[in-house]
């Protein structure tokens, strides 16, 4: 099956390491704020603390400034992208009625499309990856070793290696075209390497637990259930909108397996307004990007208390 996440892990391998930079400056910079007054600093931790504030300022503006000019750009009468001032001139909302009104694009399908899509596979992978990863934590049984090194050699061959076989794979079931059939696809490409993360994650949880569960009478799956899912519920979060990420930005393989338009999702939808064969719609483009970006930015803010501790928990202990 195909590897899901493929964009979105070659994006997070390149922001990681600039993330945890920034974290590890910032922590320095404050360790030598709280240690010593300013006049009691000596010449070298004056000059780090000032690039520090620095870089971190250019970090700051590297990801504000392109998300203000695309608002810029959807507030602006006209077609152009470019935008020559903070406030626009000619400011107009025309751009974000032409978003929502039905008779010129079908966002709200798109939309629609998209949540399903996305939020079908991430409740599912969920469920199959605690599953898969804790009886790869837990049990022992033939081939679990040769198991293991499977799913690592799945995320190793690139995505596009796959699309032909999965194209004639739906052909033949009868689900080419279909929300059905992207649910599919993106189900088994996911679930590889999100085992992994949950099984280093359970590996980490003390087996008295369900030892105690077991005294207690509870069957296997009691003790899973009751005992050890609810406390992986930082680590099911992150892969819940990790998968719900990777899947609602999808556009090559969503775009190659989906032709019918009432069945875009929103990635594949917005890419008409700037690959139309009448014009390049850039600032309705903006605002549709603006509009497809607020429900990942909530679905954030919900997981984000038990995203943070389940990222930190895996980084010890996967």
């Amino acid at each position: 099956m195909i590897e899901q996440q493929s964009g979105e892990q070659a994006a997070g391998a390149v922001a990681a390491p600039t993330a945890g930079q920034t974290g590890i400056l910032i922590a320095k910079a404050e360790a030598l704020s709280r240690g010593r007054t300013r006049s009691h600093l000596r010449p070298d931790e004056v000059a780090f603390l000032w690039v520090s504030r620095i870089i971190i300022w250019v970090f700051i503006l590297a990801v504000i400034v392109p998300i203000a000019l695309i608002v810029i750009a959807s507030l602006t009468a006209g077609n152009s992208l470019l935008v020559t001032s903070v406030i626009p001139s000619n400011l107009s909302f025309e751009h974000w009625r032409n978003v929502f009104d039905p008779k010129q694009t079908s966002m709200l399908i798109w939309l629609r499309n998209s949540a399903i899509v996305a939020g079908s596979t991430a409740v599912l992978s969920v469920l199959l990856v605690a599953t898969t990863g804790y009886a790869f934590s837990r049990f022992r049984f033939y081939g679990k070793k040769y198991g293991l090194m499977a799913l690592l050699l799945m995320q190793m061959f690139p995505a596009q290696m796959s699309f032909v076989a999965l194209y004639f794979f739906l052909l033949k079931i009868g689900l080419l075209n279909t929300l059905q059939g992207l649910v599919i696809v993106f189900l088994g490409g996911g679930i590889p390497f999100n085992a992994w993360l949950f099984k280093g994650y359970v590996d980490g949880l003390p087996r008295d637990l369900e030892e105690s569960a077991y005294v207690d009478g509870a069957t296997k799956w009691q003790a899973f259930w009751k005992v050890i899912l609810p406390l992986t519920r930082p680590m099911m979060a992150v892969i819940f909108i990790f998968v719900t990420i990777g899947i609602y930005n999808d556009y090559i393989l969503t775009n190659f397996l989906i032709s019918d338009p009432s069945k875009y999702t929103v990635a594949v939808g917005l890419r008409g307004f700037i690959n139309n064969q009448f014009g390049q719609n850039w600032n309705d483009f903006a605002a549709g990007a603006i509009v497809a970006a607020i429900p990942i930015a909530l679905l954030f803010l919900i997981f984000q208390r038990w995203l943070v501790s389940g990222l930190a928990a895996g980084a010890v202990k996967g």
